[in-house]
């Protein structure tokens, strides 16, 4: 089975296992709003179903609101090792 990581971590918490609070979002507006939900500082993560993100630059930690929309800005529709990124992890770090 194939889950990007948000939806593992769904799943996990649908049966009580502890996980970061985080949204799934897929535009940059969206990613800075569910960073200001979340609580700052926030990691935005790429998600696609490949290793290596974190190495490719999809996953920044963001202080504030303008490092969230940035970093979302350029994660969103980024290419990982031919994923085009379409929709971002936003979680508490």
């Amino acid at each position: 089975m194939d889950l990007f990581e948000y939806q593992g971590k769904q799943f996990f918490a649908r049966y009580g296992i502890p996980v970061s609070d985080g949204e799934a979002v897929t535009e940059v507006e969206a990613a800075v709003a569910a960073a200001d939900r979340v609580g700052y500082p926030v990691v935005i993560k790429a998600q696609v179903q490949v290793g290596g993100r974190g190495k490719a630059g999809g996953i920044k930690l963001a202080a504030n609101a303008d490092e969230a929309r940035q970093y979302a800005t350029d994660i969103i529709g980024m290419d990982i090792k031919g994923h085009t990124v379409e929709f971002v992890w936003v979680e508490h770090a």
